[in-house]
């Protein structure tokens, strides 16, 4: 058995099938996209294969490329259904990636960017222009010239371009999460060459003939899309269409025929099944279409290929279930909640998710930035971007939740992080981090609340956002995830109840942890406090724990770790009572 090298991180189709890289083969898609619109606009999370899918369009298309068609497809479903359309199109690709975002180089970036890309289009094609031609574009000044001496003359030549945009709005997420509003506002909405390249393409899409025969654009969000037109309407938005729920991530069939390939090749030695549970929890439940949801979920496949890299490196689960590079990703994100250095409503938005871990809204295909703190916008944003995905439809719109557990944990990060971003509420994440150790294995849990309970009766700021037990709750499990020592649960179905934290040990990579938590929290308003209504909260506490204690879920998942017990009752703000239940 020839076993597959893993591409993680590859995103160059030919050398993965020249190299012997695994490759899923998603190409029956490229005849679902030959038969909806000729111009394309595809939102995506991160780290789902969109680079990849770019790259292999162009060796699909590229009319250079006809002599390596065989090679490159025989293998793929399009290679023995191949479209009339294969190999017959110039191919142009521009990657905004490689775009500097810095305030200062950004427009002089942006322009080299498309100058190099420009004259690769114009040498590697160089059988239909000539050099008189090609000095003509070259004496253009600007982008926006090239671009439409280049478009005129192939229309009049009768020659067909297929354009590609991959990572179209990177460096303008990179500006509004380093620079502001401010700037990011100066490079979409003033003069600058970014907004004059979109109206160029805005203007080839309306025109007949105009050599720009089908456009491919690739982002994680409709926004910048919105600002530099002045309105969406350079693509078809194909995002939520149901055809393509599949097209990028892998299927559950599809990551257990990778795993038992590795497996069955000796180099993995997790059972597939094993694997794949575990993957379920921390990859799993992406959905980009109600119309498809019960059919199939999906797992982040750069994800996938991690898992697997580093089970094979390590001959054991990894000890980091998060791709430290998905954590870099989302840390570009925090701007969602920080907006020029102070928290906004989608802080309270965010907060309020991670709490109800779900919530009931429409999609947005687009809209400005100046409209993200509008609800419906930033919980549009939050799904684009894979912190959200499609469960079901409900009231006519969408049921969305927390996919899985490693956006679970990133969005607790994002919360720790909004507090500290503006001075509300900084911690030493060490000193808890050890907490949480004693905690783990020694039952030593009581400095972990008391440290918290410390921290907020100094730092005064924090004690405006305290407000309500949901509150409290979800201000705990942001700082109860700064490890991974517990899978922490909140609001679970247990023996006919709802307990609101469980802190499952997680023993597949902690085989040693020794105790598993159930914390059941109360909380009294300041001006309704009493004894008696404490000692009311207690008992009710008391009862509930023992309660989801005799769980089939409880039971099954804390090993040989002994369970503790836990009664947290807060006054307003202020820790009131923290004590085990016996």
């Amino acid at each position: 058995m020839q076993i597959k090298n893993i591409p993680y991180g590859d995103a160059d189709f030919g050398k993965i099938i020249l190299e012997n890289k695994l490759y899923v083969d998603k190409t029956k898609f490229i005849i679902t996209l030959e038969a909806l619109s000729d111009y394309i606009f595809l939102i995506r999370p991160r780290r789902f294969g969109k680079s990849l899918w770019i790259n292999l369009l162009q060796y699909y298309y590229d009319i250079n490329r006809k002599g390596e068609f065989e090679t490159l497809f025989k293998d793929t479903f399009i290679g023995q259904h191949p479209t009339p359309y294969k190999n017959s199109y110039l191919t142009i690709a521009f990657n905004f990636s490689m775009v500097n975002p810095a305030i200062s180089k950004v427009d002089q970036s942006f322009e080299k960017h498309c100058e190099l890309t420009i004259h690769s289009f114009l040498n590697r094609y160089g059988q239909y222009f000539d050099d008189h031609f090609k000095n003509k574009v070259i004496a253009c000044q600007t982008t926006e010239e090239k671009l439409q001496t280049i478009f005129f003359t192939c229309s009049e030549k009768k020659l067909k371009v297929y354009m590609f945009i991959d990572e179209y709005d990177n460096f303008t997420n990179t500006i509004l999460s380093t620079s502001g509003t401010t700037n990011y506002i100066k490079l979409t909405h003033g003069e600058g060459p970014v907004r004059y390249f979109f109206n160029v393409l805005k203007g080839l899409t309306s025109m007949p003939d105009s050599g720009l025969a089908k456009l491919f654009i690739t982002g994680i969000s409709p926004v910048t899309m919105d600002d530099v037109t002045s309105g969406f309407n350079i693509g078809k938005n194909i995002s939520l269409n149901s055809k393509i729920n599949d097209f990028m991530g892998f299927t559950e069939q599809e990551t257990l025929s990778i795993l038992t390939h590795y497996h069955q090749a000796g180099v993995l030695n997790l059972m597939p099944d094993f694997c794949l549970d575990l993957m379920k929890q921390w990859y799993d439940h992406y959905c980009f279409s109600t119309s498809t949801r019960r059919k199939n979920n999906l797992f982040n496949s750069d994800m996938v290929l991690y898992f697997i890299q580093e089970a094979i490196l390590e001959q054991a689960v990894p000890k980091k279930l998060i791709d430290p590079n998905v954590k870099i990703d989302y840390q570009k994100l925090r701007y969602l909640i920080t907006l020029d250095n102070q928290l906004n409503g989608n802080f309270s938005r965010l907060k309020s998710i991670i709490e109800h871990q779900e919530i009931v809204s429409d999609i947005v295909d687009s809209f400005p930035m100046k409209e993200l703190t509008t609800q419906e916008n930033f919980i549009s944003l939050l799904y684009y971007f894979g912190l959200l995905t499609i469960h079901s439809s409900q009231d006519g719109v969408y049921l969305l939740k927390i996919p899985n557990m490693t956006i679970q944990k990133l969005m607790y990060g994002f919360i720790r992080s909004g507090f500290q971003d503006v001075d509300i509420f900084k911690i030493d994440i060490w000193l808890l981090s050890q907490h949480m150790r004693d905690m783990a294995f020694r039952g030593d849990w009581k400095p972990f609340f008391h440290f918290l309970s410390e921290q907020i009766d100094q730092q005064t700021a924090i004690r405006d956002y305290l407000n309500g037990e949901k509150v409290i709750q979800g201000f705990l499990l942001a700082w109860l995830n700064v490890s991974d020592l517990f899978l922490t649960h909140s609001e679970q179905d247990m023996n006919k109840g709802f307990s609101d934290i469980y802190m499952e040990p997680f023993l597949t990579n902690y085989p040693d942890l020794k105790y598993a938590y159930l914390i059941e929290l109360k909380y009294i308003s300041r001006n309704k406090y009493s004894k008696k209504i404490q000692q009311k909260k207690i008992k009710e506490a008391q009862k509930q724990l023992d309660q989801y204690a005799c769980s089939s879920q409880v039971k099954s998942s804390i090993g040989s770790t002994q369970l503790k017990k836990i009664i947290l009752i807060y006054k307003g703000w202020e820790l009131d009572f923290c004590e085990e239940s016996h």
